[in-house]
């Protein structure tokens, strides 16, 4: 009541389904990967495809024969903003109701509001054409799945049987425009879901021999079938050789390094292609968070979003023409939608001359393209065995838990109590499927308990259910492990409740105290900065994003011949550490090739690890090969002089003192506001810290430690310090805390670290404090750092 106007119609249907939809079922919604588009982008997306259409093919949406279909319709928003648009004169309306415009929708509540919304919408334009038009329902919406749709097999169109009949019809169509938001999700976050996506054997069939075989990347492979990237691939095909498409998607794939295949694919098969650059990235932090500015789907999606009209015109002079936009840096949702409707269309870029023509290079890359100087270098390692000239001969990830609120703890005693309860209930999930006698019949995802209080599944958990394999709790297993920059928890260092050791084991052994040390770099393909840390302990996967470790060391175990050793007489006095022979992970040739660079130098395997570390830390190189650094592994220059190598291998030492010594370095001297009272005054529940906090969102030169403690006068330049797109002392903030896991109910607290492991209640404080001086002489050491003279 009260709301006039058609777009405000549209958007309180839309409010209304959205805020219910995702409150019934949150499932489905993650499934599906259900969001509703603003109508500034929908309108943009209408607008530009009959541009297209125009200039490209001589048509416009009302002429006879452009069928269009949203195959994601969801309330319809894109077919009612279509009706409403004025693009099809209201003489053409009721033809191309009845016969040329088409949906789909899966969700069988947004089906049956989209099919009203859609026949309310036409009725209102015809009113003021023919008031006494009969009602005439929309036969263009098909309650399916458009991608089963079609499957060679197609299992549907046995049953609905008016519906089946519209399916077969619209399957028949040539169709040559495509419009609409399609679904984003990848898949389910954990086995407990039970929630995976569907598999499309025909269409992910497609997509390995199109995408994925034209990919030089060779990770990423699951990303490839999420489903925005599956709409694409099968819009392209339903289009055939001529049509076009407007799809408002996840933008990942346009500078992703997993997605150069497909970007390749897209520049093969299509003439024209235009990109729009929404932004919205809230995947990163700080300064390039608030540069990405605001999310244009609001809640509804984290990821950078792209409009995309991608053209197939077999007349075209040229093919592959791709063209890119980019709306620009911080700007608001509500900046970018006022910015989306007063461009109204592609075309209002071309008017302002707003778009960058993009040649692809070979390595499929279209934004930040890389400096192929940049292959001169020696790799740092490579993952090809049979390549051998690389610096490292190991490399690793982190661990990947999987379930890491259940194996990472502050307290070694909430670990195991945590881990007793999740071992003693994965035990009984394994005798209740004992004594189930019909095993064959039953599908075990189905079969076991999703309480996600008790457990979080995963592959090496449910396969070992089938396998009858018990498990129970090893103290021995229990290590340090370095889990966020500059934060320390306990690790179950285990392979079965870790869903991957990687190659761990051979860097940090198990149930030994061997020393090692690994340098960590960000992951190729992440959206942060580069950036790398140096460990003495094992690194959680995320410790600094995905990262990759690269080793001093490498332990390989030795074989112990059965008659060499009475392991009964010889058990205790035989160590965990002298089974392992120790090895340098320099390989021989790294060593040689910097040894024939700076042959009157004594150089050893120990000065290259820590020149490597220098050198990561350079302004100079991350600046000048930042596109490379974001989508492969770093290779290391030589620099010319013998004396500028061992600067950057003494500052790589230097640095690593400061970066391993953290917990021990000297705390800075900032202003302590006590309320009044003195050090030696406040007992230990002082300096309990539940969440530190700045007074105000730029204020950083102070922080509030908690209700009895501020810290003042902290220098700014601190916070120049940056580790995976955040300062050190913001991960200090951000992990030195209590928090509570919103599935399990798991509670993890810092201060057990500070009291149990340090035996001081002050540890968070003084970190802050002593991370304070960490950053102010990293700082040090990279300006002094020499310029980077290859």
């Amino acid at each position: 009541e009260g709301i006039n106007t058609a777009e405000g119609k549209q958007s309180i249907i839309l409010t209304l389904y959205d805020s219910f939809f995702k409150n019934a079922f949150p499932r489905m919604t993650e499934k599906l990967g259900i969001v509703y588009t603003p109508v500034e982008v929908v309108d943009f997306i209408i607008h530009s495809v009959n541009d297209v259409l125009k200039s490209e093919f001589g048509k416009t949406f009302a002429d006879d024969n452009v069928h269009v279909l949203d195959p994601f319709t969801g309330t319809g928003t894109f077919i009612n903003r279509l009706l409403q648009s004025g693009l099809i004169p209201a003489d053409r309306l009721t033809y191309k109701y009845k016969n040329e415009i088409h949906a789909n929708e899966i969700v069988l509540l947004a089906y049956y509001i989209a099919s009203i919304n859609i026949e309310t919408v036409y009725h209102d334009q015809m009113k003021t054409v023919n008031p006494d038009l009969e009602y005439a329902p929309f036969e263009g919406i098909c309650l399916t799945d458009t991608f089963e749709m079609y499957e060679k097999d197609d299992l549907v169109s046995k049953v609905l049987v008016d519906n089946s009949k519209r399916r077969k019809r619209q399957k028949n169509l040539d169709i040559r425009v495509i419009i609409g938001n399609p679904p984003y999700s990848a898949g389910q976050e954990s086995a407990n879901d039970n929630n995976a996506n569907v598999a499309y054997p025909y269409l992910d069939e497609r997509i390995s021999e199109t995408y994925t075989a034209s990919s030089l990347h060779k990770g990423g492979k699951r990303s490839a079938y999420d489903s925005y990237i599956r709409a694409i691939r099968w819009a392209s095909d339903r289009i055939k050789d001529r049509g076009v498409i407007g799809f408002v998607t996840n933008g990942g794939y346009i500078d992703s390094n997993s997605a150069d295949g497909l970007r390749k694919c897209l520049a093969e098969e299509f003439s024209s292609l235009f990109f729009f650059h929404l932004r919205g990235n809230q995947r990163t932090s700080g300064e390039r968070s608030r540069q990405e500015g605001g999310k244009i789907f609001g809640g509804g999606s984290r990821a950078p979003i792209v409009i995309a009209i991608l053209v197939k015109n077999p007349n075209a002079k040229q093919h592959g023409q791709i063209y890119f936009h980019d709306i620009g840096d911080y700007l608001s949702r509500e900046e970018k939608l006022e910015k989306i409707s007063d461009l109204v269309s592609i075309s209002g870029i071309t008017a302002i001359d707003g778009w960058t023509t993009i040649t692809p290079d070979v390595h499929n890359d279209w934004l930040n393209q890389r400096d192929d100087s940049f292959n001169q270098f020696i790799e740092i390692a490579s993952k090809d065995r049979k390549i051998k000239d690389a610096i490292f001969s190991k490399v690793s990830n982190g661990v990947i838990t999987s379930r890491d609120h259940w194996v990472h703890s502050f307290s070694k005693s909430r670990l195991i109590q945590n881990l007793d309860l999740t071992i003693n209930f994965y035990n009984s999930e394994i005798t209740r499927f004992q004594n189930v006698k019909n095993q064959d019949e039953i599908k075990i995802k189905d079969f076991l308990s999703s309480d996600s209080t008790k457990i979080s599944w995963g592959t090496n958990l449910v396969s070992g259910v089938l396998k009858s394999k018990f498990l129970k709790t090893d103290k021995n297993k229990i290590r340090s492990c370095f889990y966020r920059p500059f934060m320390k928890t306990w690790l179950y260092y285990d392979k079965n409740l870790n869903h991957s050791l990687y190659s761990m084991p051979s860097i940090f052994p198990q149930n030994t105290n061997l020393n090692n040390l690994v340098i960590d770099i960000v992951g190729r393909g992440e959206s942060v900065n580069f950036s790398c840390l140096i460990y003495n302990s094992v690194p959680n996967y995320h410790a600094i994003s995905t990262g990759q470790c690269f080793p001093l060391y490498i332990y390989e175990e030795k074989t112990i011949k059965a008659n060499d050793v009475d392991l009964f007489s010889q058990a205790e006095t035989n160590t965990a550490n002298s089974q392992y022979t120790r090895k340098d992970a320099i390989s021989d040739e790294g060593l040689k090739h910097f040894q024939d660079t700076y042959p009157t130098e004594t150089i050893s395997k120990e000065d290259i690890f820590y020149y490597v570390y220098g050198l990561l830390h350079s302004e100079d190189y991350r600046t000048r090969y930042a596109d490379n650094l974001s989508k492969e592994l770093p290779r290391i220059p030589c620099v010319k002089k013998a004396e500028d190598f061992w600067a950057f291998s003494k500052a790589g030492r230097d640095l690593a003192h400061w970066h391993l010594n953290y917990e021990t370095v000297e705390p800075y001297k900032a202003k302590l506001d006590l309320g009044g009272k003195s050090l030696k005054q406040l007992e230990n529940k002082d300096f309990y810290v539940t969440k530190m906090k700045f007074p105000k969102k730029d204020q950083k030169d102070t922080v509030v430690y908690n209700n009895s403690i501020t810290i003042r006068e902290i220098p700014l330049e601190a916070y120049d310090y940056v580790v995976n797109g955040k300062s050190a002392l913001e991960w200090v903030m951000e992990r030195q805390g209590v928090s509570t896991h919103k599935d399990s109910g798991i509670v993890n607290d810092a201060n057990d670290w500070a009291i149990e492991t340090m035996g001081d209640a002050k540890y968070p404080l003084n970190l802050f404090l002593r991370v304070i001086t960490v950053s102010l002489e990293t700082i040090k050491i990279v300006k002094t750092l020499p310029k980077l003279d290859i």
